[in-house]
C-alpha cells in the first residue's frame, strides 16, 4: 500500500521533487558547512584554525657538545698514491687513525655492533668490529693535543701496490679516519666518544675529488648518528673560505655552534649574520626536515607547511637556540 501510494505520488505531484531536491540540498549543505563533525575540508574556517592546521611539528632536540673536528687539508692533491693530508681539531685530547680499503658492510656491522653490543671507544674497539677487514693501519703513536691544528698525512705504503679500489659500486671505502677521545676521564664527561669518518680519495677508477662521505658520531649511551649539513641563506657577501665550516656554504657559525655542528673558529662579524628570507628581519632559527633548510625565523615557521626555499613539505622542525639563549646572545653582544 505504501508503496503504490509512493509510485502515485511520484507519477501526479511535483511537491515529490521539490521535498527531493530539499533534501539534497540541505544534506549536501550539512556535509559542507561541517554539521555532522565529519571534519571536513571547508570554505567556512576562522584565522586561528588556519594557523593550527598549517603548523608544522617541532621536533624535541638534545643539544650535545662534539669534541671532535676533522678537516682535509688541500683535497685537490689527495689521491691513492700521493695520499691526503688531514688536520684535527678537537676539544679534547684525541686520537688519529686511518683505516685505508675498510670494508664497507664490516663498516656498518661495527656501528650496528656499537648499537647493541659494545662501545667503540678506543681504536681496538672497532678493529675487533671489523674483524681486521682493511688493507693498511695508520696510527699516529703520539695523541693528538687539544686545539692542536697539526697536519696529519696519511699514505698507504708503496708495498701495498694499490692505485684504485676498484669501479662503482665499491667494496670497500678508501679511508676510513677514527677519532677516539685519548683519556678516559673525558669518556665520562661528553656524550660523544669517537667519530668516525669516512673518505672518498681519487684514484685511478674513480677520480672525484677528495671529500668527506660521511661522518658518524659515536654516543656513549649506544646510539650513532650521521652528521648532516645544514644549507642556510645567505643574503650577503660570501665570508672568506677560513672562516667557513668545512663542505658548507657560507654558514652561521654562532649558529652551528648551537647546534654542535662546528667547531671552535672565529665567529663570522656581525653584518655577515642571515636573515629569514620571508620576513628579511628576523634571525634565521629553524631547521626543517628532511629538506635541512635553515632559511626561517620564530614569527614566520608557524606560517609554512612547505619550504618556502625548495617547496619540500615540512615533516618536523626544530630550533637551533631557544628564545632565551637568543635573548642572553644579544645581551651579551650588546
Amino acid at each position: 500500500m505504501a508503496a503504490v501510494f509512493l509510485v502515485t505520488l511520484y507519477e501526479y505531484s511535483p511537491l515529490f521533487y521539490i521535498a527531493l531536491v530539499s533534501v539534497c540540498f540541505l544534506v549536501t549543505s550539512a556535509l559542507v558547512l561541517g554539521w555532522f563533525g565529519l571534519g571536513v575540508p571547508v570554505i567556512l574556517r576562522n584565522s586561528e584554525e588556519t594557523e593550527s592546521s598549517t603548523r608544522v611539528l617541532k621536533k624535541r632536540m638534545r643539544q650535545v657538545k662534539n669534541p671532535f673536528g676533522l678537516e682535509i687539508t688541500n683535497p685537490a692533491a689527495a689521491s691513492v698514491t700521493r695520499g691526503v693530508t688531514l688536520t684535527p681539531d678537537c676539544l679534547e685530547d684525541c686520537v688519529l687513525t686511518c683505516y685505508w680499503g675498510c670494508n664497507v658492510q664490516k663498516l656498518h656491522e661495527a656501528l650496528q655492533k656499537h648499537v647493541y653490543c659494545f662501545r667503540i671507544k678506543t681504536p681496538q674497539a672497532l678493529e675487533d668490529a671489523l674483524y681486521n677487514e682493511y688493507l693498511y693501519k695508520q696510527q699516529y703513536l703520539q695523541s693528538i693535543k687539544k686545539n692542536d691544528k697539526a697536519e696529519k698525512y696519511c699514505q698507504l705504503p708503496e708495498d701495498a701496490q694499490v692505485v684504485d679500489f676498484g669501479p662503482v659500486p665499491r667494496a670497500r671505502y678508501p679511508l676510513v679516519a677514527l677519532l677516539t677521545l685519548a683519556d678516559e676521564e673525558d669518556r665520562e664527561i661528553y656524550d660523544i666518544i669517537a667519530m668516525a669518518a669516512v673518505i672518498h680519495i681519487p684514484d685511478e677508477s674513480y677520480r672525484l675529488s677528495c671529500r668527506i662521505l660521511y661522518q658518524y658520531l659515536l654516543l656513549a649511551q649506544g646510539q650513532y648518528h650521521d652528521l648532516k649539513q645544514l644549507f642556510m641563506s645567505a643574503n650577503s657577501p660570501a665570508p672568506s673560505s677560513s672562516d667557513t665550516f668545512p663542505g658548507e656554504s657560507s654558514p652561521d657559525r654562532g649558529l652551528l655552534e648551537k647546534a654542535g655542528l662546528a667547531g671552535d673558529e672565529p665567529e663570522l662579524q656581525e653584518e655577515n649574520s642571515k636573515d629569514c628570507v620571508v620576513c628579511q628581519n628576523g634571525p634565521v632559527n629553524w631547521v626543517l626536515l628532511p629538506c635541512r633548510h635553515t632559511c626561517l625565523c620564530d614569527g614566520c615557521i608557524r606560517y609554512f607547511q612547505q619550504c618556502p626555499m625548495c617547496r619540500q613539505f615540512v615533516q618536523e622542525s626544530f630550533p637551533l637556540c631557544s628564545k632565551k639563549e637568543q635573548d642572553e646572545d644579544e645581551l651579551t653582544r650588546v
